[in-house]
């Protein structure tokens, strides 16, 4: 494409900015070629006129879409600002750490921890290819791992970054992975100790400076050795330059390392007290750097992880105190104070100094010497040694040097020491290193430390360069396309400036050499030798630093300290005094090792000694030669040798800013270290040839849209896409075609969807067109129709208008005719109405007048007399007064006298004496007089009112006799004296009302007082109401709270249902790990038996089973057995053969007579305790007729009893020869049955015939002993009647006797009975026969027989009455109590009443449950007699039919021939057992379990072999062998831990054998005689049940065997269905036209594609897998419950993978996506409802990935929209919830991004929720499983074994 098609208006691009780097920018108008500015317009909506004539054209921005990928080779335009750009908005907008940059994993530090890194996380990417994940560092080690598996080639992972990058955390997950996903293969736990070296490391490596809490202060190289499993089983490490000077120096804000600061903070540990430390800020060494604090870093924590992982890596508790002691040295050496000479030139050290003592003892070593030679240095010639004085400045150096080289060597030990607990004895098959090494630095002051790490990372990226252009180069040639040669940079000059023949290093060794060579020396020579050199500089204002153009940036280097970092100049003195210390460790320290030994640990720098040349020191002191930077080199060429010897992975780490916040992004130091670490140059690499690369497939899915409807008739997508290439991209040099790929040039698919873009905006215009048409027509015809429709109803409007107006207009005429007559009508009656109303009002006025004038002149009449008449008063009154003034005068004069006289008089005391007397008699007079008349008013008060009442009645009559005598008689004298009696009635009256008035007035008084009373108890009560509804309010609080507790107790509740759902689920972890420790055992043990294999010596497979038995199963104890004499005579008596015919039989007849027996001794102690009673009460006094009657009925029913128990033995000796006899006539089986039958049906009817007959005696024996004793106890009384006073005596006992029971009136009978028969021959005389006399007294007896049943009756009617009444009468009281209750109850408030309530019903189901625990136990103790008994009584018959089968089987051939007789015969009766011989056991186990084939056994009954091996069971325990049920159970246990361990990824075989073991433990529950299990067995499988042994411990086993099969089955159906679940749900086209529509993001490598079966599954495959495991678990018999519960933790499965896909793939976060997944739920929950599932609580595991799926579909603009995400999504968490927000991708332009702000408001929304800080779903976890008891409705004594089985040695029973 041209300049002038690419640059056009509303085209966006990139300019150069100071601030940003990079600034976005949009073109205003179109752009020809040749035009010198370009019209911009920026962000901020500002113009802007670009220069090009110095500038070249800006950058073109890539489409939005593109925006975001997770591969930056995937973009279109590819350059700094669209690198910049993506990996801003992946990091910022979408909180994205990792980014694919072609091979490269550029991880950006977000210094915030983030919860990506968990095991769920590592099985999420674990078997997955690298691109098919969203960027992970485990997807990085992923791809290592599987290459190394694949290629069996070993991997090396690369991590750089400069400091505080994030290289040693990525470094370390990537280790975390490889633990995780190759763990060691036995118990040696390789990978915790590679794990736990990384404390260690850090503590004694790693330190704080400005820009890294933690950084890295060395390289390593750790080498992760794997066996041909690929499990780990060894590690190695290697270091690199370890920086010594920090030691002793460390700038300002920076720290030493953390080791020597952990150390102080646990100095005061007593294992420490030694060491004299005190806090790090009181040493030198640690407190240069004034900051001696880490924040949120804990030393003493941090120090307790080094020593674990020092005792975990196997480092002796001796050697870590050593550690620590040399460490404290050094720190003391720091403190050491050298004090210098007055000349300047020496120095000394006070022998006093206690650093310097506490150095020595720490070491060992003498304190003198030390003291002597850190201030002297030794100097030797050819012809002399002599010792030279150091200054101060001198011996400090040495010190220092002395501390660093201390320090080197420790480290050294502990790398050493590392690598010995890593190594393994296995040979190694390969491996993978990581290396974790500093990336390229560039500081204000650039040192030797930078110069290294700068060649390093030349030399590596020299490394990276050649790799990713083989890489390109091999894509090419596997696509088989032309290619050329790319130009790449090439640092090979650099290199060769540094490390060739007087190269850098080599001048620097020389100069070295030097005895007197300087740093301006050396710099000098750099100047004259490399001036020349394009990678060579000299600064124009220094002569001491020089410039090196690396392939990142120009760095300037200072030469000052060159000389001695490279010598490390260390003095031999000092060293020898270290050898000769008394602690071993550090004499070992410094001994020389060989040069072999030397290049293993690359860490060890070479130390120059300056001493004389003499031969015998030279081989001693060869390592001490060579300099820093020779040693440097040859461990780096070491290192490329062993990268290019393995498959390199690049991980580039980036720091964003260097303030260290959080998701804070600096574009200037970003851009900074993209150039440093060769990511751009990958991308300058990949823009250089065809970056985009799509498959034939993808880019015809994408495309089809721009080709013509001709074009797509082809079926060759190939073709298809070539012609429609050629038809869009003129020209052919911008693309090639590959085999399976299609190359793009750099900004071609930018063009692509542009015209993609255009295509479907020019589709979407038409389509607006043609439907804005269709609307517009639409709009026309709507309009036409309301116009005719407007236009018919006016005119019809119109002339309903005229109508009505023709009708007003003839109404309004006869209105106005009708108004004109009543308005003039109303006018003459108005007028008329006038002059009537003005002549009534003249009328009235005239009159008025003249009656005011009469007025007048009557009120002057009266004024004139009342004004005489006052005259006159006021005349009197004035006379009046003055002789009222005259009397006072002279009455005032008068007393004024006789006042002088009293006064005169009181002045006396005993006038006062006599007052003071008087006045106090009448007080107490006064006081009694008022008591009096206060009694006599009361009195009084009482008589008046009995007097008014009696004058009030008195009036009344006399009222009457007044009317009566006036109607009588006329006479005026009585009138008169009725008169005056009236008038004195009067009077009196008159007088009772002036009492009265007195009396209401005292009412009312006391009325005021009482309202006044009243108002006080107003008052009170309101203050009452104020506190009832201050209680009120509290109780409704207390309800509030009682409510609350309630709802917490339901919350209680449902958290002990999920507490006891996590202990169901540990317990059955605890099963998974004891099977996995188990099956661990057996490897090993099968290892060990393989080491110590001896040929010819095998063991047969019944001894491996009994071998291998577990020991722990229980011994089953048998029940005692007891003995019973009689039934052992009678089988004595009748013959064992023949008590043996019928067992059934005999245990019937048996159980019967020994109920009768049991009865029998009952009676016998009753009869015997009335005795006793009898023998009492005859010594006292004579005994009662009573208790004679109860004699009587005891002993009678005492004689029927025995006479009863006799014949019923002989029925049964009789019966029993009787079948005797039958069974040995009749030989056929059909006529013995058939007497059988009849025998028992006349058995059965015999006992009901005798127990009715039975009845029917006692009864009638009863009413005649009742008859008998009533005619004695008459006869007795009639005798007794001639006695005086006797009557009273025994009214009494009558009165006592008032309810005679039946037995007093059945001795009655019986003695009057006997009376008859005594008295027969008194009255026989009355005929011959004395039949008359006879029949006389039958009916006589019969008459009194009726009377006393009459009396019984009468007298039970009467109690029946009585207790009814009772009865009615305790209702009554219940319905009282009740009553009560319930008024008590509605007197309450309502939260009193819910109490009390429920306080009562406690009460009552307390007594309920308390009468139920009763009846259980009374029930349970008849239950374990009846069970005691059972057992004795078939140990018997065991023990009869043992004796009878012992003698006849003397011979095996004889035994097997009565068997075979014996099963011939008992098929007639099969009980439902099989017998075996103890050593047919392993061919049985054999037979049913290890060999079984399922083909045969899934066209038998299910579980067949579960109900074989419990027939067997049951035939053990009916034999009573203990030995064989044990044996049994245990080989076949452990025969099934054998199989399911050999076919541990057999679904099948794991079903079958769970379902059998299931059935196994139904069956030992169903037949245990337990009644919880025997709700639902029939009568037949009752007496199936076990009767010896109780198997509970071996249905615990048996559970939890089931529980760990189970497990196995989850285990394999995931497996199974794990490859298929991402690709079913989420790749796979179930809509089809909906996936494929967006640009795949990451560029597949081909080395990470797997060509091995079928990459990709469907919906329907996934849901065919599901019904097979249904089907085969249906058709093995499983429990649909157990089948129910696999099926929803499948579903789990599905629903974790899913989700954790959907959370890690940002390519399938779209609106598609979402549609696709409701889709395939759909399906999915279809499929459960077609197999009656749905309500297994599988649908429900599905919800998290169905609200994701809205979550994709929902709007994401508005607050709104916010909300309803969030009432949406209550099943995923919020970091779920913001990582799909922040996935979500657009699939084309007209889409739009979640915008951050929307995002945040999200999380605000979400803050209150508590949700766990997990993003992923854990994969593992497995729901705790129930075994829900399911008994078989099969009956055991009609199951058939097929012939196949070949059982033929098993015996039906």
């Amino acid at each position: 494409m041209s300049v002038d098609e690419l640059y056009t208006k509303l085209t966006r691009v990139w300019i150069p900015d100071p601030e940003d780097v990079w600034k976005a920018a949009e073109i205003t108008r179109d752009y020809k070629e040749g035009e010198p500015t370009l019209h911009l317009k920026l962000e901020d909506e500002s113009p802007l006129e670009y220069p090009l004539g110095p500038n070249p054209l800006p950058f073109l921005r890539n489409p939005d879409i593109l925006v975001g990928e997770n591969d930056l080779t995937a973009l279109s335009y590819l350059h700094e600002p669209a690198v910049l750009h993506n990996l801003r908005v992946r990091f910022l907008e979408s909180n994205h750490i990792y980014t694919y940059c072609g091979i490269v994993l550029v991880a950006i530090n977000p210094y915030e921890q983030m919860q990506i890194y968990g095991e769920e996380v590592i099985n999420a990417y674990s078997g997955q290819n690298m691109g098919d994940m969203d960027p992970h560092i485990f997807a990085v080690a992923e791809e290592a791992y599987k290459q190394m598996a694949r290629d069996e080639r070993n991997q090396s992972i690369i991590v750089s970054g400069e400091s505080g990058a994030g290289k040693t955390v990525s470094a370390k997950y990537a280790m975390r992975f490889f633990a995780t996903v190759g763990g060691s293969a036995n118990n040696t736990n390789v990978e915790e100790k590679v794990l736990a070296s990384s404390p260690i490391m850090e503590a004694i490596g790693n330190a704080k400076t400005t820009r890294n809490d933690n950084s890295s202060r060395f390289g390593k190289y750790i080498q992760i050795g794997f066996s041909r499993r690929y499990h780990i089983i060894g590690a190695n490490m290697r270091t690199y330059l370890l920086e010594k000077s920090r030691v002793v120096f460390q700038a300002e804000d920076e720290r030493n390392y953390h080791i020597f600061y952990q150390l102080c903070a646990s100095a005061r540990l007593p294992e420490f007290k030694d060491l004299a430390l005190t806090t790090a800020e009181d040493f030198t060494y640690t407190s240069l750097g004034e900051n001696i604090f880490i924040q949120g870093v804990n030393d003493a924590e941090d120090f307790e992880r080094t020593r674990e992982a020092f005792s975990l890596l196997g480092v002796k508790e001796s050697n870590q105190g050593s550690i620590f002691k040399i460490i404290a040295a050094i720190l003391h050496l720091g403190n050491v104070e050298i004090c210098s000479e007055r000349d300047g030139d020496s120095c000394h050290i006070s022998m006093d100094d206690p650093h310097l003592e506490h150095f020595c003892r720490l070491l060992g070593v003498e304190l003198q010497q030390m003291a002597h030679w850190l201030c002297h240095r030794k100097l030797i010639t050819a012809s002399e040694t002599y010792v030279k004085n150091m200054s101060s400045k001198q011996a400090a150096n040495a010190r220092d040097a002395l501390a660093k080289h201390i320090y080197a060597h420790m480290f050294d030990w502990i790398v050493e020491h590392i690598n010995m607990a890593l190594r393994t004895s296995y040979k190694q098959h390969s491996f993978i290193g990581v290396l974790d090494i500093y990336g390229f630095e560039t500081f204000e002051i650039n040192s030797f430390e930078q110069f290294c790490i700068n060649y390093a990372n030349e030399k590596l990226q020299q490394q990276f360069n050649s790799h990713v252009f083989k890489l390109e180069q091999e894509e090419y040639m596997k696509e088989q396309i032309p290619w050329t040669l790319i130009d790449f940079y090439d640092n090979q000059p650099c290199i060769d400036l540094i490390e060739a023949r007087l190269g850098i290093l080599d001048l620097l060794d020389e100069e070295c050499k030097v005895p007197k060579g300087t740093d301006q020396n050396w710099t000098q020579k750099l100047y004259g030798q490399h001036t020349s050199s394009v990678h060579f500089q000299k600064p124009r204002m220094s002569n001491t630093s020089f410039i090196i153009v690396h392939f990142a940036d120009k760095v300037e280097y200072h030469c000052d300290g060159f000389l001695e970092k490279n010598r490390d100049t260390v003095y031999e003195e000092p060293i020898n005094i270290l050898k000769a210390s008394k602690f071993q460790m550090v004499a070992d320290l410094f001994q020389e090792k060989q040069d072999g030994s030397s290049s293993s640990s690359s860490s060890k720098s070479a130390r120059v000694n300056i001493r004389a040349a003499k031969p015998a020191l030279k081989a001693l002191n060869k390592e001490h030669r060579k300099t820093v930077g020779h040693q440097f080199r040859n461990s780096l060429q070491l290192l490329m040798e062993t990268l290019n010897a393995t498959t390199p992975h690049y991980v580039r780490c980036i720091k964003p800013n260097d303030e260290k916040e959080a998701f804070s992004f600096d574009s200037r130091r970003a851009v900074q270290q993209l150039r440093a670490c060769g990511v751009l140059e990958t991308i300058r690499i990949s823009a250089a040839g065809y970056p985009s690369r799509w498959t034939y497939p993808e880019f015809f899915n994408r495309y089809r849209v721009l080709a013509r409807k001709s074009d797509l008739t082809a079926a060759d997508k190939k073709l298809m896409c070539k012609n429609l290439l050629e038809t869009l991209i003129k020209d052919p040099d911008m693309f090639q075609f590959g085999k399976t790929k299609i190359f793009f040039r750099a900004g071609q698919v930018a063009y692509l969807e542009k015209l993609r873009a255009d295509k479907f905006r020019s589709a979407c215009i038409k389509i607006q067109k043609t439907v804005r048409g269709w609307l517009q027509r639409v709009r026309y015809r709507k309009i036409l129709k309301s116009a005719i429709t407007l236009q018919r109803y006016g005119r019809g409007y119109l002339a309903r208008r005229f109508a009505e107006r023709l009708r007003l207009t003839r109404a309004a005429v006869v209105c106005q005719k009708q108004y004109r007559m009543v308005r003039d009508r109303r006018a003459y009656l108005r007028v008329r109405q006038a002059v009537v109303t003005i002549q009534a009002y003249t009328r009235g006025m005239y009159t008025r007048r003249i009656f005011q004038e009469f007025l007048m002149h009557r009120r002057a009449m009266i004024i004139q007399k009342t004004v005489r008449g006052w005259l006159e008063r006021k005349k009197f009154q004035r006379a009046r007064n003055a002789a009222i003034t005259i009397q006072c005068a002279y009455r005032r004069m008068h007393a004024k006298r006789q006042l002088k006289q009293l006064k005169i008089e009181a002045r006396s005391a005993e006038h006062l004496k006599k007052l003071n007397t008087g006045m106090e008699n009448k007080i107490v007079q006064l006081q009694r007089k008022m008591d009096e008349q206060s009694k006599e008013y009361k009195a009084q008060n009482e008589q008046l009112l009995t007097a008014k009442t009696t004058l009030n009645t008195e009036v009344s009559k006399l009222q009457k006799e007044l009317e009566q005598v006036r109607s009588r008689q006329g006479d005026s004298n009585q009138l008169t004296s009725l008169q005056e009696e009236l008038e004195k009635l009067r009077a009196e009256l008159q007088e009772a009302h002036a009492q009265r008035k007195s009396l209401e007035e005292e009412h009312s008084n006391e009325k005021l007082g009482l309202k006044q009373r009243v108002e006080e108890l107003e008052r009170e009560n309101s203050v009452l109401k104020s506190d009832k509804e201050e209680l009120n309010r509290r109780i409704l609080q207390h309800s509030k709270s009682t409510e609350d507790q309630e709802s917490n107790a339901s919350q209680r509740e449902g958290s002990l249902q999920t507490e006891l759902d996590e202990e169901r689920q540990r317990y059955q972890n605890l099963l998974k790990e004891f099977s996995r420790l188990e099956q661990r055992y057996d490897n090993l043990q099968e290892e060990v038996s393989l080491a110590k294999f001896h040929p010819g010596h095998r063991r047969n497979p019944s001894n491996q089973s009994s071998l291998e038995s577990d020991s722990n199963y229980p011994s089953i104890s048998t029940s005692e057995v007891g003995d019973t004499e009689d039934a052992i005579q009678l089988v004595e008596e009748m013959g064992v053969e023949k008590a043996a015919m019928d067992i059934s039989l005999f245990m019937k007849l048996q159980k019967r007579v020994r109920e009768l027996e049991q009865e029998r001794k009952r009676q016998q102690i009753n009869l015997e305790r009335m005795e006793e009673l009898a023998k009492h009460k005859e010594a006292r006094s004579p005994t009662s007729e009573q208790e004679t009657a109860d004699l009587a009925y005891d002993s009678l029913k005492r004689q029927e009893l025995e006479s009863e128990n006799k014949k019923l033995k002989n029925d049964l000796n009789q019966l029993r020869k009787m079948i005797a006899d039958r069974a040995s006539q009749n030989s056929s089986s059909n006529e013995l049955q058939d007497g059988y039958n009849l025998l028992l049906s006349q058995l059965k009817a015999a006992n009901e015939e005798l127990e009715a007959r039975k009845e029917e005696v006692l009864i009638l024996r009863t009413q005649i002993l009742s008859t008998a004793q009533q005619q004695e106890k008459k006869n007795h009384i009639v005798s007794q009647q001639n006695m005086e006073y006797t009557e009273s005596n025994n009214i009494p006992e009558l009165n006592n006797s008032k309810q005679p029971l039946d037995r007093e009136e059945a001795v009655k009978a019986y003695h009057g009975l006997v009376e008859s028969k005594t008295k027969a021959p008194d009255w026989g005389y009355l005929n011959e026969d004395g039949e008359l006399g006879l029949a006389y007294q039958g009916l006589k007896q019969v008459a009194r027989l009726l009377e006393a049943q009459l009396q019984s009756q009468s007298r039970q009617h009467k109690d029946e009455l009585e207790a009814l009444h009772t009865q009615i009468e305790l209702l009554k009281d219940d319905i009282e109590k009740k009553q009560q209750m319930l008024n008590h109850t509605m007197s309450l408030s309502p939260e009193a009443q819910v109490e009390y309530s429920i306080q009562q019903e406690i009460t009552r189901l307390t007594n309920d449950n308390l009468d139920l625990k009763e009846l259980v136990e009374k029930l349970e103790k008849n239950e374990k007699k009846l069970k005691k008994q059972l057992r004795i009584y078939m140990k018997k018959v065991q023990e009869l039919e043992v004796s009878q089968a012992a003698p006849a089987q003397p011979t095996r051939a004889k035994a097997e021939l009565i068997r075979q007789v014996t099963v011939q015969r008992k098929e007639k009766d099969f009980e439902g057992m099989l017998e075996y011989y103890k050593e047919d056991e392993a061919l049985l186990v054999k037979t049913l379990v290890t060999d079984i084939k399922l083909n045969p056994v899934s066209a038998t009954v299910p579980c067949l072999p579960a109900y074989i091996l419990f027939m067997c069971v049951r035939h053990a325990d009916y034999i009573n062998d203990d030995q064989k049920v044990e044996g049994l159970l245990t080989s076949t246990i452990n025969a099934i831990k054998k199989v399911l361990k050999k076919n541990n990824d057999d679904f099948e075989m794991t079903s079958f054998w769970l379902a059998n073991t299931s059935r196994l433990l139904h069956c030992l529950k169903q037949y245990s005689g337990d009644e919880t299990f025997m709700t639902q067995n029939t009568a037949k499988q009752n007496e199936h049940c076990l009767k010896n042994f109780d198997l509970a411990e071996y249905r615990q086993v048996l559970s939890d065997l089931s529980i760990q099969i189970y497990q196995q089955l989850i285990k394999v159906a995931e497996a199974i269905m794990q490859p298929m679940i991402v690709s079913a749900m989420l790749e796979s086209e179930s809509i089809p036209s909906l996936a494929g529509v967006k640009p795949m993001g990451y560029r597949n490598r081909s080395s990470s594609m797997d060509n091995d079966g079928p990459s990709t599954y469907t919906l329907e495959a996934l849901i065919r897998q599901l019904g097979q495991f249904h089907s085969v678990m249906g058709e093995h018999g499983l429990d649909p419950e157990i089948i129910s519960q696999v099926i929803r933790q499948l579903f789990h499965c599905i629903n974790a993978i899913t989700l954790n896909n959907l959370l890690l793939r940002k390519d399938i976060c779209s609106w598609n996506t979402g549609m696709q997944l409701r889709y395939n739920i759909s399906q999915m929950e279809e499929w459960l409802r077609g197999n009656n599932l749905y309500q297994s609580k599988a649908a429900a595991t599905l919800e998290p990935i169905i609200q994701a799926a809205q979550l994709l579909q929902v709007k994401k603009k508005t607050s709104q929209d916010a909300e309803a995400i969030c009432s949406l999504c209550t099943v995923l968490t919020m970091q779920q919830i913001v990582k799909i927000l922040n996935l979500y991708t657009p699939l084309n332009e007209f889409e739009e991004r979640v915008t951050v702000s929307f995002i945040r408001i999200i999380q605000n929304r979400l803050q209150e929720r508590n949700d766990p800080q997990q993003l992923l779903m854990d994969t593992k976890y497995t729901f705790p499983v129930l075994f829900p008891y399911t008994p078989s409705a099969l009956n055991l004594e009609t199951l058939h074994i097929p012939a196949s089985f070949s059982l033929d040695f098993l015996v039906r029973v």
